[in-house]
C-alpha cells in the first residue's frame, strides 16, 4: 500500500473549474485500485500552527502500488480534464509516504 497527500493551492476565482476537474478525477480513482481516504479544507479556526501558506485542499489517497498510482496519472478520461486542473491551480505539493 501507498499513500500520496497533496497539497493544492488554487488560483483566486478559479474554485469552481477546479471543482469541474475534481468531479471527473476523484471518480476514477477507484478504478486504478485507489481510495481517497480524506479530502479537506482548511479553514482558519482548523489550523493550529502555519509555516507557509495554506493550501486550499488537502487530500489524502491510498493506492495498492505505484504503478496504481501512475496508471491512474495516465488515465485518458482524467487527462482530458488536465487543461481545468492547469487553468486552477498555482501549485500543488505531492508527498509519498508509506503506512508504518
Amino acid at each position: 500500500m501507498i499513500y500520496f497527500t497533496q497539497l493544492i493551492y488554487i488560483r483566486e476565482g478559479q474554485e469552481a473549474v477546479f471543482h469541474e476537474f475534481e468531479e471527473v478525477a476523484i471518480p476514477l480513482i477507484s478504478k486504478y485500485n485507489g481510495k481517497l481516504l480524506l479530502r479537506i479544507r482548511p479553514n482558519e479556526g482548523s489550523v493550529i500552527e502555519l509555516g507557509m501558506e495554506k493550501p486550499y485542499e488537502i487530500h489524502l489517497v491510498q493506492f495498492e502500488s505505484a504503478s496504481d498510482f501512475q496508471a491512474f496519472s495516465k488515465d485518458e478520461e482524467r487527462n482530458k480534464f488536465l487543461h481545468l486542473k492547469e487553468k486552477s491551480i498555482t501549485a500543488s505539493i505531492l508527498i509519498q509516504g508509506n503506512k508504518l
